[in-house]
């Protein structure tokens, strides 16, 4: 039996005020599923709170994984269950280097004592796989680093922690073409391998790069429409107005 996360008319309030409303989707393993919409849409809003960003607050639905309730679990109890979460504005971590980084992480949510060595080994040849840039391994989390280059980082991150689900925010923005090309490639190489993906974009020309397996589209905090690629190219055409 493949795996589900799903969202259950899930609504979220930010000082109390109401921000997302009664969103419902599901996405189960080796499927994409993006959310667009114009900015402002909630979409970002969404990622945050299920994830347990401070600032929001889920005041009903549910979040569930295979079934299990976990909307209330901390961050990286979530994380632990292999919820992956790239973010769209990355911080800095002065001191501490992508690969020190990384091999905590990995240790933490896999359970396993893997040596420093044999971690960089296993990283390093799956980020030449995708031709990414190793020497961001041994720079400062996302220190001085360019908008390409934070976005290649957070893959890393997936290539590292191979979770079940990934939630990406605007994955595709700002980024070079280059980047952009090893990052879907990338992407499509963990889907084929049976990793979800939630992907938030306000740019229809994502289906350059991806083909969904399903397409939400959300408008004031709520999705009012929910199709195939056909839909997202209907937007890339007429824009969001019409829908």
């Amino acid at each position: 039996m493949s795996s589900v996360f799903s969202l259950n008319n899930v609504t979220i309030e930010r000082a109390g005020e109401p921000v997302v409303s009664d969103v419902s989707l599901d996405v189960r393993e080796g499927e994409i599923h993006i959310i667009l919409g114009p900015n402002g849409s909630g979409k970002s809003t969404l990622l945050n709170a299920v994830m347990g960003h401070p600032s929001y607050k889920i005041v009903r639905g549910k979040v569930l994984l295979d079934g299990e309730d976990i909307t209330t679990l901390p961050t990286e109890k979530k994380a632990g269950k292999g919820i992956a979460f790239a973010m769209q504005y990355l911080p800095a971590i002065p001191g501490v280097t992508v690969l020190s980084f990384l091999h905590r992480a990995h240790r933490l949510l896999k359970d396993r004592d893997v040596s420093v060595p044999d971690f960089y080994k296993m990283i390093t040849e799956k980020i030449r796989e995708f031709n990414l840039d190793e020497n961001l391994l041994k720079r400062s989390v996302n220190v001085g680093f360019s908008g390409g280059e934070k976005k290649q980082g957070e893959f890393i991150q997936l290539l590292a922690l191979e979770p079940k689900f990934a939630l990406l925010d605007e994955i595709d923005s700002g980024v070079d073409i280059d980047s952009l090309n090893k990052i879907f490639a990338g992407i499509e190489k963990l889907r084929s391998q049976g990793t979800g993906f939630i992907i938030v974009t306000h740019l229809g020309s994502i289906l350059e790069k991806v083909t969904p397996h399903r397409v939400s589209v959300m408008k004031g905090g709520r999705i009012v429409r929910t199709g195939d690629a056909e839909l997202a190219r209907e937007i890339l055409t007429n824009g969001f107005e019409q829908i």
